[in-house]
């Protein structure tokens, strides 16, 4: 309705000055609203031609801005048609959505109850529990009218279309028949029911003949509005951020940040920091900086466990280049071993990694040719043959051209090379607990810790 629109009161919140706070008046409102009443001359609705939705021919529409004692300001509008005699009522709230929503729950048990005003937004839910009736939110337009009124607009829709049903032979038309006559009982009062009006925007009401005394038989609930229904009002509600109860779990989901110095040019650099799930092993940490100064790149890994009981011996059987692929783990305390190459990688060498088995071979390529001492000018023409061999035998195995055994040996158990069946079992690699010798026990500083009955040692400190 165009004309409904070239006076409707902006969006919620937009006329509280104009309005005032709920049963209050001020200076502005008092020049446009006054009290309902039937005796007033003065209070006369304003007419404004617009346009008819039915006919698409030009109609009446009446505007009444009235305030409701005990209650607040409200905009009544009518339409109505000449032409095609479609008309249409309705009311809009020329105050703000209130901070809380609103229930009026009304005990019926005297005709005189009937006529009692009621406010319905197109928001509220009107409900009668003892027939199961619901009128559901944005169903039907605002309404200014009686709890009678409702009663009736609720028999009209239902009485709509049951010409049409009852000649279909529908099996509904006689159960809504009977449905419409408990509704015509209780315009008649003819037993006690309970009529509550539910309004998530707390602007709807239901009128108290004895104001400003108690009315026992009405009951207003004021409450607290949920995320749902501040969503179905168009109101953004800023839900608190659900914290996780294990911190752990906070880790998972984010990379942290720390400020360092970059290895090589000594510049300010960045280290990211991420704790990762690796499927069918555990929890590692990955480690990268970047200095933007040199341009000089790293990362390492660290096993976010703690060091196993037993050492782990991987050995895979490298027959196809799809072996390349495999994401493998080295930690700091892992030893490599290549028996066809005769190479072993002592434990320490490269750090640890997280990559694939391609790229830990062509890491360990570069570091054996890249090594000055071993390939430059000092370096001895046997020994370059023998690296030169070496290198390309590395490549024929990443090529496939050569079948291998690439051995990981961690005493600590915190290596960890991808099952490609799992969780069946590899045929082609194999692991193996052991335990540890003294030796291997010594390097990871295994021999002087002491984790049980430590207690008892300690003398107190004064």
């Amino acid at each position: 309705m165009s004309a409904l629109r070239a006076l409707d009161p902006g969006p919620p919140g937009s006329t509280a000055a104009a309005s005032g706070p709920p049963g209050g008046t001020s200076l502005a409102s008092g020049n446009l609203f006054h009290p309902i009443s039937a005796e007033d001359e003065d209070q006369q609705p304003t007419e404004i031609e617009s346009l008819c939705m039915n006919c698409y021919g030009n109609g009446m529409t009446r505007l009444l801005l009235t305030k409701i004692p005990f209650f607040k300001e409200i905009i009544v509008s009518s339409f109505s048609c000449e032409h095609c005699g479609w008309s249409n009522t309705e009311i809009q709230s020329a105050g703000r959505i209130q901070e809380q929503g609103v229930r009026y729950t009304l005990s019926v048990k005297v005709p005189e109850d009937m006529n009692r005003e009621v406010v319905k937004t197109d928001c509220a839910t009107a409900r009668i529990p003892e027939l199961d009736f619901e009128i559901p939110a944005f169903s039907q337009k605002g309404a200014l009218t009686t709890v009678e009124g409702l009663i009736s607009r609720a028999i009209s829709g239902l009485e709509q279309d049951q010409p049409a049903r009852r000649a279909k032979g529908e099996a509904l038309a006689g159960k809504i028949d009977e449905f419409v006559a408990k509704l015509k009982q209780l315009k008649r009062v003819d037993s006690p029911f309970t009529f509550i009006i539910d309004d998530p925007s707390g602007n709807s009401f239901v009128e108290n003949p004895y104001a400003p005394r108690k009315d026992d038989a009405l009951v207003v609930t004021h409450y607290n509005r949920t995320p749902q229904q501040g969503d179905m009002l168009g109101l953004k509600t800023e839900e608190p951020e659900e914290k996780s109860a294990d911190p752990i779990e906070d880790l998972r989901n984010e990379v942290l940040q720390f400020n360092t110095n970059c290895p090589e040019c000594n510049a300010p650099a960045t280290t990211n920091m991420k704790l990762v799930q690796i499927p069918h092993f555990k929890e590692v940490i990955i480690m990268a900086t970047n200095c933007e100064n040199c341009g000089h790149r790293t990362n390492e890994v660290k096993s976010g466990g703690a060091v196993e009981p037993m050492g782990t011996r991987i050995t895979l059987h490298i027959t196809d280049p799809s072996d390349m692929t495999r994401d493998i783990l080295k930690s700091e305390t892992c030893s490599v071993e290549i028996p066809e190459l005769e190479f072993e990688l002592g434990m320490g060498a490269l750090g640890g990694k997280f990559t694939t088995l391609e790229g830990l071979l062509k890491d360990i390529c570069n570091l054996v040719t890249r090594n000055p001492f071993t390939l430059g000018d000092s370096s001895n023409p046997d020994r370059t043959e023998k690296l030169e061999e070496f290198s390309q035998k590395l490549d024929w195995i990443i090529e496939g051209k050569l079948n291998a055994h690439f051995i990981l040996d961690d005493p600590a158990g915190n290596s960890y090379l991808q099952n490609v069946y799992a969780p069946e079992d590899d045929p082609e690699m194999k692991i193996e607990r052991y335990k540890r010798t003294f030796d291997q026990n010594e390097d990871l500083g295994l021999n002087d810790m002491k984790t049980e009955g430590y207690e008892a040692g300690l003398t107190p400190q004064r």
